[in-house]
C-alpha cells in the first residue's frame, strides 16, 4: 500500500489497469478510492492511540516513566492490532489511511517534544527530525502543484479530481522510522535503567538517527520517491 498526497493528506490508492485502451503515461498511475464505512474497530483503535498521546506526554513531563513505557507498549500493540484487523476483516478505509499516519506522527511528535523538554533528547536532533517533516510537507505541496495540468489555479489546486502525487516509501525511510521509534523507546525507559549504563547506546543511536533522518528526507526527492497519478478514465491527449 502506498500513500497518496493531496495537500499533505494521505489517501489510499491502488493501482489498476487504465480504463483507456491507450497506454498510461510513464510515471503516472490511475487512482481508485476506498469507500468503506469509517465506523470500524481498527479506526477506533487508531483514534485511541491519538487520544493517548496527551497522557503519554504528561507522564514523561512529570517523570512517570513507568506509566509512559506502559502507554508505549499498549500503543505499539494496538498499532499492530488495528492493521491486522483491517486486513483480516477487510475493513480498510480512506479514513483509516489518514488516521494511521496521523497517529504515528502524533506519537512521534509527543515523544520528541517531551523528551527534549526533559533533557533526555538533544535539541539539535529534535530540530533535524522536525525540520525533515516540515521539508517533506513543503515538498508535498510542491508535488501537488506540479501534478496539476495548466492552467494552475487555486480552484484547480484544491480540486480533488485533479491528478495528485503518490509518495513511495523508500527503504531508508522505513529504516529511519524503525530507528526513531527504537531511540524514543530506549530514551523513555533509560531513566528507569540504573544498573546498566545507557549513555553510550543512546549517543550512538542519536547520531545514527540524525544521519538516517537527513538521508531519508533527501531520498524522497529522487524519482523513486514519488510518482504522479492520473484520475480514473483519463485518456492520453492526441
Amino acid at each position: 500500500m502506498s500513500t497518496t498526497i493531496f495537500l499533505g493528506i494521505p489517501r489510499v490508492s491502488k493501482a489498476k489497469e487504465p480504463l483507456s485502451t491507450e497506454p498510461a503515461k510513464k510515471g503516472t498511475e490511475e487512482v481508485t478510492e476506498l469507500h468503506e464505512s469509517p465506523y470500524t474497530l481498527p479506526n477506533a483503535l487508531t483514534l485511541a492511540r491519538i487520544a493517548a498521546c496527551p497522557f503519554l506526554g504528561y507522564a514523561i513531563v512529570e517523570g512517570h516513566f513507568e506509566l509512559a513505557t506502559g502507554i508505549l507498549v499498549v500503543g505499539g500493540f494496538t498499532d499492530w492490532l488495528d492493521g491486522f484487523l483491517a486486513r483480516r476483516w477487510n475493513q480498510k478505509s480512506v479514513l483509516g489511511s489518514i488516521l494511521d499516519p496521523m497517529a504515528d506522527k502524533a506519537l512521534m511528535t509527543t515523544l520528541v517534544v517531551t523528551l527534549t523538554y526533559k533533557g533526555l533528547l538533544p535539541l539539535p536532533l529534535a530540530v533535524i527530525i522536525f525540520g525533515r517533516d516540515l521539508a517533506l510537507s513543503l515538498w508535498a505541496f510542491y508535488l501537488r502543484y506540479q501534478s496539476i495540468p495548466p492552467p494552475r489555479t487555486l480552484k484547480r489546486y484544491f480540486d480533488v479530481s485533479m491528478p495528485s502525487a503518490e509518495v513511495q516509501p523508500t527503504q531508508i525511510s522505513k529504516i529511519n522510522t524503525a530507528l526513531q521509534l527504537l531511540l524514543m523507546g530506549i530514551t523513555t525507559i533509560s531513566p528507569m535503567v540504573t544498573a546498566f549504563p545507557m549513555d553510550g547506546i543512546l549517543q550512538a543511536l542519536q547520531w545514527t538517527v540524525a544521519v538516517t533522518t537527513i538521508w531519508s528526507g533527501f531520498s524522497y526527492v529522487g524519482a523513486s520517491g514519488y510518482k504522479f497519478l492520473k484520475p480514473p478514465g483519463a485518456k492520453k491527449k492526441l
